[in-house]
Formats: C-alpha cells, structure tokens, sequence
C-alpha cells in the first residue's frame, strides 16, 4: 500500500462517512502531503513512522514560523490520519497519538453585554425592505446563536412561525432544530411580508433563500458580515460588530441566566461539550456569586 493510495482511500472516508465540507478535506489533504514530503526527506516510509519523527515535523514547522494554532492543526489531521490507518489494519500504532503541542490559552470570545444587544436590537430606524431585513436577521442571529453560513442558508420552508423553531444546516451537512424567541418572530413576521412583496414586484416568487438581497437573490455570508460590521458603528464599536459575536453573547447570555452545558451545545451544534465549555470563563461574575452564596467557608459570619 503506498501513501498516495492511502491518503485518496482516507479522503474518500472523511466525504462519504464523516460528510466534512470539501474545504475541509481540501485541508487535510494540504496537511498530509507536506507530511509526505517531510518523510520523503527523511527517507522514512509512512508505515514506520515513530512519535519523534512527528516531533521533529513539529519542530521543523515551528522553525518556519507557523503559529501555533496552525501546526496543532495539523498534528490533529495526522492523528485522524493515523487513526485511520490503524482501524484499516496498514500500521499497528498511531504515532501521532502521544505526541503534543502545547498551545498558548485560548482567547475568550467576543460579545456584547445584554445592555448593549438590548441597544443595537431596538433602535432599527430604517422601515424599508433593507431596514426590516436587518432587523429580522440580527433578531434570529441573537436568538439562535446560529453561525453566518447557517444564516444564509436558510429556505423559506426551513422557517417555522408556529412553533417558533428553525431547521439550520451546520458544519458536515448536520440538521438541528433551534427555536427562536418572540422578538425574533416578530421580526420575521414583518420581513416575511415585505420579502413577498419585493418577489412579487420582481416577479421572482419561486425565491426559495429566506434571506434576499434588494435584487431578489441569497445573501451571501459575506454580505452578512458587511451589514452587520455597518450596524458596529451604532454602538461605538469601530465597525468591529461580527455576526459570530451574536452567537458568542447568545451563548454566555444563556449561562449567565442558568442554562446548562448541553443544552447550549445542542443549541449551538457543537459535537463535543469541550468546545461549549470556553463559555464557562466568559461567566467568572455568576460563578463567583453562586460560589459566595453557597459555599459554607465563604460567607461571611
């Protein structure tokens, strides 16, 4: 078995097992051959790899001036790539499995304070077709929390007013339902009726994407993040407004008013908790309460 068989046979899975997008797959397979041409200068054959030699890969990668966040991902596509050939029975050990790279801690994401979304959310002053969109796609993104592509991709049929719940498409092809608030269906209530009327005068009724641009046709994420960058400036933010910021206060909001772990991971389509668990530092305020509350050596006497 030679590595370039092996490599197109563990593509073929990550598409037609795992579902990852392409430009996933398109990464992993960037990351594996400049493992190959490593090996090729090492004059070592991927069956025999050893732990030192992904070591010495590491290092030689640091040298070059990679971040770090750069090569730790590219040790994890060697790890599933090992995997996968320990489970097909072409090497007996993953050698990339004892092998770390530690990574600096992991910024704490960006959001607003509840205030501040409460200012942005309620001071629309545009009642044209652009200002209702706006107001309908910042309500759902603050109260869904979900991701800007997922915003986009949404079909008229995807939307349910009663009950008030979405049919979101998130990373790997994966389907989830997540509901939405009042205020969010307020919103879409008002952009559905001026988004009939705008296909209507374009005579475009077979539009399917929710979201329209003023020409009839899907917003793109790009879009997306131009508008929202435009609505930063409201709040004195330089245009440094992002709509994974929405997502971000979604989910510390949701915390700091007693929502569990999973139930925020469900919301959010996160496929471990690990990567729901950031948000436990962003709510040091709550846990320090409850702590003072509770805790029988920390009140006072």
């Amino acid at each position: 078995m030679t590595f370039s068989n092996s490599l197109n046979q563990f593509l073929s899975f990550l598409e037609s097992e795992k579902n990852l997008s392409g430009n996933t797959i398109t990464a992993y397979q960037k990351d594996l051959l400049e493992f190959s041409d490593f090996l090729t200068a090492l004059k070592r054959d991927f069956t025999e790899v050893e732990p030192r030699d992904v070591r010495k890969w590491l290092m030689t990668l640091s040298r070059r001036g990679l971040k770090r966040t750069s090569i730790a991902r590219k040790l994890s596509s060697l790890r599933t790539f090992y995997k996968f050939l320990v489970r097909s029975g072409t090497v007996s050990a993953n050698p990339a499995e004892p092998v770390t790279f530690p990574l600096r801690s992991r910024p704490l994401p960006k959001g607003l304070t509840i205030k501040e979304m409460e200012i942005l959310l309620d001071s629309q002053p545009r009642e044209d077709f652009i200002g209702i969109r706006d107001q309908a796609m910042l309500e759902l993104l603050y109260s869904t929390g979900i991701r800007v592509s997922e915003l986009t991709g949404l079909d008229l049929d995807d939307v349910s007013l009663e009950p008030e719940i979405i049919k979101v498409r998130g990373k790997g092809g994966k389907e989830r339902i997540v509901p939405f608030g009042q205020h969010a269906k307020t919103a879409l209530e008002r952009y559905l009726k001026v988004r009939y009327d705008l296909l209507s005068k374009l005579k475009r009724q077979d539009e399917q994407a929710l979201f329209l641009n003023s020409r009839g046709g899907r917003l793109t994420p790009r879009s997306v993040q131009r508008i929202v960058n435009q609505y930063g400036w409201r709040l004195t933010l330089s245009g440094n407004l992002t709509p994974h910021m929405f997502r971000h206060s979604m989910a510390t909001h949701l915390l700091e008013m007693g929502a569990d772990l999973r139930s925020i991971q469900k919301l959010l389509g996160h496929s471990s908790v690990s990567t729901t668990q950031i948000y436990t530092n962003l709510d040091v305020s709550r846990l320090k309460t409850v702590f003072s509350q509770c805790h029988p050596r920390a009140r006072k006497k």
